[in-house]
């Protein structure tokens, strides 16, 4: 619960940071080493990537000089109304239209080229966010199981969501920010100082005094930002224990006591939401502020200057649209830099995932013999094998099984029985021993041809979004429906399918809780059946239903294993009383082995088992 806990906190702190500008983010290990495989992963889009740079300079230099334009007409107006006071011509109409004629190209110039930009940027984000969930969903298929005990679902699965979507739009908004903010404000330094370098050198003052003002308020905000994300994790913790106990809290009618935890950890929220929230606010005021100071300055000393000569008045409106205009690429790099730091803390876990160790599926040596022509006879000669080195489950392992045997591994959780048919379907190699399949060790068969000779029923049914027919037919997908109606037939799963709205038609949901937990291992037999291998693994098939819907399943499951070698893992003893050898495992062990009536004499750990879950239910 507690790691639950903390993946709440985290997942809440990544949702704040795209609310609070100004909120922790987080950061990559290694900056420079992501950055340097980021670069070397887009580099194969570096046409478009600098056609997109190119047109961002563009726009913005056009951009730039509109103001420097909107100035001379100012001016123009200026003299204009003075020269009529002195008697004169008046304001020049024809020149005042044809300047702003071409502010108005400008404009549009640096609307069309910011347009293409725009499209150019977001088909190269779209392709690199194509082409790097399509290598995530590829490694995932390579990567071995061992990767898979050590690492959640939902990390792997964060990834290929979180991880990405975060990484594209970083790229997508962050380098053309960038590049337009460093086009931005050297052009705007550079029209300033055309105006005038002294009216420069004031506005240029101002900024360190903004950047003064902010970093204190940075400074203090930062920890309420910290806290009211590690509160808002706790928050979501309680609201998800809450919600996913809420007929226990109801049973023990502990609503009183939820409510007032709520309370307190929700205070503890809103006070350092409050805080933060207020505490960052007071950057904008701050920055007007300074703003505002710098135009009082500008203005009069623009003034002064204009009065003497030495520029124009519309220079003076020019010149306070680029004092304006100044901080706001300030204020972007200090937005993109957090957003940077969140996109390469993305790229570094997902090129952390691109770059994990792949399973080995081919031999080094293999063998002429076909996976076809396996009839499935397996030993198991002194198997050991252990998750870590230091924690060994199979201790010197020994077995023979013969073709078409049924064979049933029984024992205590944690005796190493799924172990076992983890081993033989070689999702693990192992630390010591070997494992032959008709006299050929299996490591000299490719692995893919290995698991393509089992079949398999798991106590975890695994069904998709897509009809019954599908389904069943994901067994062997070039089976035809006539085909895929005879396995259901031998599953028994024929007069429920017919039964149904839609009968082999009707649409499973994601979760397949539109059919029962019966119904859904009845198609999962039928799929195995379908699949026709020569090897079979059943893994606690019929643990999770009643015992009505047992006999139909065990019905199916005999059809099944006709001819075939089966391995059946089993709680459930009374399932297991024909099989023609029983594995008793216990601590990585077999300490006996036979079939039930010879098991049941020796009185051993077997018939203690077996007596035992009788007693159970009497």
């Amino acid at each position: 619960m507690e790691e639950k806990k903390e993946s709440l906190k985290r997942s809440s702190q990544k949702r704040g940071m795209g609310r609070h500008q100004m909120g922790p983010v987080e950061k990559a290990e290694d900056f420079k080493g992501t950055l340097k495989k980021l670069v070397q992963y887009i580099s194969q889009y570096h046409i478009a990537l600098i056609a997109a740079a190119i047109f961002t300079i563009g726009s913005t230099i056009f951009n730039i000089i509109g103001p420097k334009v909107l100035g001379r007409a100012t001016t123009e107006i200026f003299n204009g109304l003075v020269s009529r006071v002195q008697g004169g011509a008046g304001i020049n109409f024809k020149r005042i239209g044809y300047i702003l004629l071409i502010m108005i190209c400008l404009y549009l110039t640096s609307m069309a080229m910011s347009y293409i930009q725009g499209f150019v940027m977001t088909g190269v984000v779209q392709k690199i966010s194509f082409r790097m969930r399509n290598e995530i969903v590829g490694k995932m298929n390579r990567l071995p199981m061992n990767y898979y005990d050590k690492h959640s679902n939902g990390d792997v699965l964060s990834r290929i969501t979180n991880d990405v979507d975060t990484l594209t739009q970083g790229l997508n908004q962050s380098v053309t920010q960038l590049i337009s903010s460093a086009a931005t404000l050297i052009g705007i330094l550079v029209m300033m100082l055309s105006i005038s370098p002294m009216m420069t050198l004031i506005a240029l003052l101002l900024l360190p005094v903004s950047a003064v003002g902010i970093a204190l308020i940075v400074k203090h905000s930062q920890k309420y930002f910290v806290s009211q994300q590690n509160y808002l994790g706790d928050v979501n913790g309680q609201i998800e224990e809450n919600f996913g106990g809420h007929n226990v809290v109801k049973l023990f009618t502990r609503e009183d006591i939820v409510l007032k935890d709520f309370d307190k950890t929700n205070e503890k929220l809103y006070t350092s939401a409050w805080k933060s929230q207020f505490i960052s606010g007071l950057a904008q005021p701050v920055m007007v502020f300074v703003g505002n100071l710098g135009y009082v300055g500008v203005v009069i000393l623009g003034g002064y200057l204009s009065i003497r000569k030495t520029i124009e008045v519309g220079d003076i409106q020019s010149f306070i649209q680029y004092v304006k205009q100044f901080t706001q690429p300030i204020q972007q790099v200090a937005q993109v830099s957090n957003m940077l730091q969140s996109t390469m803390a993305a790229a570094e876990r997902v090129f952390i995932f691109l770059e994990e160790k792949e399973e080995v599926l081919s031999a080094m040596d293999h063998t002429e013999m076909s996976i076809k022509d396996i009839k499935g006879n397996i030993t198991f000669s002194h198997v050991c094998f252990g998750y870590y080195p230091d924690k060994i489950i199979l201790k010197d392992f020994s077995a023979d099984v013969k073709e078409g045997q049924k064979i049933a591994i029984v024992g205590p959780t944690g005796a190493g029985k799924t172990t076992l048919v983890k081993l033989l379907m070689r999702f693990y190699d192992l630390n010591s021993g070997e494992i032959y399949m008709d006299g050929t060790n299996v490591k000299d068969f490719d692995k893919t041809e290995i698991r393509n000779a089992f079949g398999m029923v798991l106590q975890d049914t695994w069904l998709f979004k897509g009809t019954i027919m599908e389904n069943i037919r994901y067994g062997r997908l070039d089976a035809t429906d006539e085909e895929v109606i005879a396995a259901s037939k031998a599953a028994h799963a024929h007069h429920f399918i017919q039964t149904l709205p839609g009968g082999y038609e009707m649409e499973l949901n994601e979760e397949a809780t539109n059919v029962s937990q019966g119904q859904k291992q009845l198609l999962t037999i039928a799929r195995a059946i379908l699949a026709n291998k020569k090897l079979l693994i059943l893994d606690e098939a019929t643990s999770s239903v009643d015992t009505r819907t047992e006999v139909r399943i065990q019905k199916a499951m005999d059809n099944l294993m006709k001819g075939r070698t089966s391995f059946i893992i089993a709680h459930r003893l009374s399932t297991i009383r024909d099989a023609d050898c029983i594995l008793v495992m216990k601590d990585g062990d077999i300490i006996e082995q036979g079939n039930h009536d010879e098991l049941m004499k020796q009185s051993g750990f077997y018939a203690e088992l077996y007596r035992s879950q009788f007693e159970e239910t009497a």
